[in-house]
């Protein structure tokens, strides 16, 4: 295992830890924190391991972070419907 795939693990790990702790903003601010952190990690896998395993990891990361990735499309779908 290369230490790209080792750090994303950790990622993981802490993802699920935050989400396993209290919080009075719905973990915006745990979930924030774990995207500033995740982006280059996901990069580093990417630069490593190759498109193939960065994409695995990218959705892994995606289903740990449902809520966030959900509340941009629906932004973005909002913003896309230019009058129709």
């Amino acid at each position: 295992m290369t230490a790209s795939l080792f750090a994303a693990c950790l990622w993981a790990v802490a993802a699920n830890l935050l989400a396993m702790l209290p919080a009075k903003d719905g973990h915006w601010r745990g979930a924030w924190g774990l995207i500033a952190c995740g982006l280059p990690i996901l990069g580093w896998v990417v630069w490593e391991n190759g498109p193939w395993v960065g994409l695995i990891v990218m959705f892994a990361d995606m289903s740990g972070l449902r809520w966030p990735v959900r509340c941009f499309l629906r932004w973005r779908r909002a913003r896309c419907q230019c009058g129709v």
